[in-house]
């Protein structure tokens, strides 16, 4: 059996024979590990480029500015606009963003000079329901974690070894995923989303979510934090919070948080 150290010398060897990478840096915990390993192998060629746009949360740009200069790596920052095609939230929105993400990403790496552009899938979203796979694809964009067979356990666990902050940070998603599907996104909405999850974060609900529905915020967060958001002084700060950001109705999912609530039934495995 493999363990996670030979996979991870596997990836090593792997980004060594590339030389020179663009690497599609969010600040997650996948792609700062595959980031910092290029860097570690590649020096400054390896560049970070993460992109900016209006569904892409605040506190993310944030902290990939700030992770890049922490390790001392190239960096660069793109805007992009919400595409056409992606305006009305449809099914398949993934595709669209992925392939207008990296159709930005693609350019940047050729003004620079580089040639090999790289994501941070890892073996276990193979499991999960991702338009966006077919995008990377006819981009002919590199998934080296899912190549070497690391899972985000395994990625956990390398980057607890190696120190680094996001070992242990929770999962994130762009603000389209707090939105029903086939609803018109508006850049008012993106705010109050945010706005919202902000808020509950910083009270101590960690990758907390807001799903939208209109007039109708419902609120997830982690299963071991349902007791926490249950207490009856927590709920009126929260419900007076989300209101003041322009919800009428404030609800708790009973379930909490999990992985694409907003998932079309036919894709929920």
């Amino acid at each position: 059996m493999i363990t996670p150290e030979q996979q991870y010398q596997r990836l090593r060897d792997y980004l060594k024979k590339l030389k020179k990478v663009v690497i599609a840096f969010s600040g997650g915990v996948d792609s700062t590990f595959l980031l910092t390993t290029a860097h570690n192998v590649l020096g400054d060629n390896a560049l970070a480029v993460t992109v900016d746009s209006p569904y892409i949360p605040r506190r993310g740009l944030i902290e990939a500015k700030d992770l890049a200069r922490k390790f001392n790596i190239r960096h660069q920052i793109i805007k992009l606009p919400i595409s056409e095609s992606i305006i009305g939230n449809p099914e398949d929105r993934c595709y669209y963003c992925k392939s207008s993400f990296f159709s930005g990403i693609t350019k940047k790496a050729h003004q620079k000079g580089f040639e090999h552009i790289l994501e941070g899938t890892n073996r276990d979203d193979q499991a999960d329901y991702r338009p966006g796979s077919r995008a990377l694809r006819e981009a002919g964009i590199l998934s080296p974690l899912k190549t070497c067979g690391l899972s985000k356990k395994d990625i956990r666990s390398l980057s607890k070894q190696l120190k680094l902050p996001t070992w242990d940070k929770p999962a994130d998603s762009c603000l389209l995923t707090r939105i029903p599907y086939n609803t018109k996104i508006t850049l008012d909405e993106l705010k109050r989303i945010e706005r919202s999850e902000h808020y509950l974060i910083g009270i101590g609900f960690s990758g907390a979510r807001v799903r939208s529905h209109g007039d109708l915020a419902r609120i997830e967060v982690s299963r071991d934090q349902r007791s926490v958001i249950s207490d009856e002084t927590v709920m009126d700060s929260v419900s007076a919070h989300l209101k003041d950001y322009g919800y009428t109705y404030v609800s708790f999912d009973l379930e909490g948080y999990r992985i694409g609530s907003f998932k079309p039934e036919k894709n929920k495995l």
